[in-house]
C-alpha cells in the first residue's frame, strides 16, 4: 500500500493534469459498461470482447462524415494485464464497425491506465480511476486525440452493489471548461456469486460549462444479466433511449475470459 500511495498517487496526478482538456461526445462508443474497480490478478492477461449492436437507432450521423449508428454493429477486444493488486494496463485494439453505407471500418485503437482499491470485489466500499486514451479514425470521432476520465465509486451491500462512474471525456483542445459529462451508474441484484441482474444507465449532459439541453443529451437505460464462469464471464444486455438524441435499442455483448492463471508464491 505504501508504494501504492507514492507511486500510484504520481501517476494518477500526471495522467489527470494531461487530460484535462475539452470534450466532445463520441457519435459511437465500442464499450457500454460501468467499471466495478476488479481487475485481474498481478501477471494475469484477460481479454473482454465487446460487442453492440443499435437495431433501432439515429439515422443521420453525428458529425458529417461520420458513421451512421442505426443498424450499425461496434465492437473491440480489449487485452488486460493485471500489474499490481491495484493496478491494470490495458489495450483495445482494433476498434471496429460494421454500418450502413460504410461496411467494416477499422476506427483506431485505445489503452488505459487503471487505478483501483485492492481487492475491490472483497470490500463493502471500494473506488479507483481509469485513465484512458485514444487515436480515431476520421468517421469515428471529429478528433483524432481523445481521452477520459473515470472515476469509480461503488459498495458491496450484499446482495445489492451500487456503482457510479462520474466520467469525464476530452478532445485535447482547450481547458477545463470544455470537459464533457458522461456519467455511467449502475444497481444491481445479486442472486448467486456467479448470476446478477442490474439496471445501468449511461448519460452525456455535455460540455460542463454549457450543458447541452435535455433533448440533446444523451440517456440511455439498460436492462443487463451477468454469468460468472470458469469458462467465460457474460454480460448481456439491452437499452432503450430516454430523448431524441439517444438511439431507441442497443444491444450490448461482452465476453470476459483469463488467458492464464496467477503464479503460486
Amino acid at each position: 500500500m505504501k508504494i501504492f500511495r507514492q507511486f500510484g498517487a504520481r501517476t494518477i496526478l500526471v495522467a489527470a493534469v494531461a487530460l484535462i482538456a475539452p470534450a466532445v461526445a463520441p457519435a459511437q462508443t465500442d464499450e457500454i459498461q460501468v467499471y466495478d474497480a476488479s481487475i485481474a490478478a498481478p501477471g494475469v492477461f484477460n481479454i473482454t470482447w465487446h460487442n453492440n449492436f443499435t437495431p433501432d437507432g439515429r439515422t443521420m450521423a453525428a458529425f458529417p462524415g461520420g458513421i451512421i449508428p442505426n443498424h450499425s454493429l461496434n465492437g473491440v477486444p480489449e487485452w488486460a494485464l493485471g500489474i499490481t493488486p491495484w493496478f491494470e494496463a490495458g489495450l483495445y485494439l482494433p476498434l471496429y464497425s460494421v454500418s450502413e453505407g460504410r461496411g467494416s471500418t477499422l476506427n483506431g485503437f485505445k489503452f488505459r491506465m487503471l487505478f483501483v482499491s485492492p481487492h475491490a470485489d472483497d470490500r463493502k466500499f471500494f473506488f479507483g480511476a481509469n485513465f484512458e486514451f485514444s487515436y480515431n479514425a476520421k468517421y469515428w470521432d471529429t478528433h483524432r486525440a481523445t481521452s477520459e476520465i473515470r472515476p469509480i465509486f461503488g459498495w458491496h451491500l450484499h446482495p445489492w452493489d451500487i456503482i457510479i462512474n462520474p466520467i469525464l471525456d476530452n478532445s485535447w483542445t482547450g481547458g477545463f471548461k470544455g470537459l464533457d459529462f458522461a456519467p455511467e451508474s449502475r444497481l444491481a441484484y445479486n442472486f448467486h456469486s456467479s448470476y446478477a441482474v442490474a439496471a445501468e444507465e449511461y448519460d452525456d449532459f455535455g460540455i460542463i460549462r454549457d450543458f447541452d439541453t435535455l433533448s440533446n443529451q444523451s440517456h440511455q437505460l439498460f436492462a443487463v444479466f451477468d454469468h460468472t464462469s470458469k469458462i467465460v464471464d457474460v454480460e448481456a444486455g439491452i437499452g432503450f433511449g430516454m430523448t431524441p438524441s439517444t438511439d431507441k435499442v442497443t444491444l450490448k455483448l461482452i465476453l470476459s475470459r483469463d488467458l492464464n492463471k496467477p503464479h503460486k508464491k
